[in-house]
């Protein structure tokens, strides 16, 4: 697989400035807990992905709803939200952040293999930026 050039641009996360197939992708916590950071922001642009989080969530004993899982939610034509299990719980434990970097990088080959089929360009934050600062020590 060619992967493209990683480019960084100041802007909204939820409008792709591409055309064509895209996908928004974040990262979720594993608690079904959705409010704060980045989700804020795709909950006020789509219903579709924090109602497909939280049934995911709530069914989990009987799906795949786990660290490193990846939901492609579609919110229109040409276009899907990733929900991406990549944090074990909301705030730090023993001194350590929620992310957990092993799970991350099972959502991002799940992600590229999603973009590479889907001839779709992938719109994301940073991965980790802002949130622990909000959440405090």
């Amino acid at each position: 697989m060619t992967m493209a050039e990683i480019v960084y641009e100041t802007g909204d996360a939820t409008a792709p400035s591409t055309t064509g197939p895209a996908v928004v992708a974040h990262i979720c916590n594993d608690l079904g807990r959705w409010g704060t950071g980045f989700v804020v922001a795709v909950s006020a642009r789509w219903p579709q992905p924090e109602r497909a989080y939280r049934d995911w969530h709530r069914q989990r004993g009987a799906n795949d709803f786990a660290l490193g899982a990846v939901q492609f939610v579609p919110v229109a034509p040409d276009l899907h939200v990733a929900n991406m299990i990549g944090q074990r719980g909301i705030r730090p434990s023993a001194g350590n952040p929620p992310i957990r970097y092993d799970a991350v990088d099972q959502n991002l080959s799940k992600l590229a293999d999603f973009a590479s089929l889907s001839n779709a360009s992938v719109h994301m934050p940073r991965i980790g930026c802002g949130l622990l600062t909000q959440l405090g020590p």
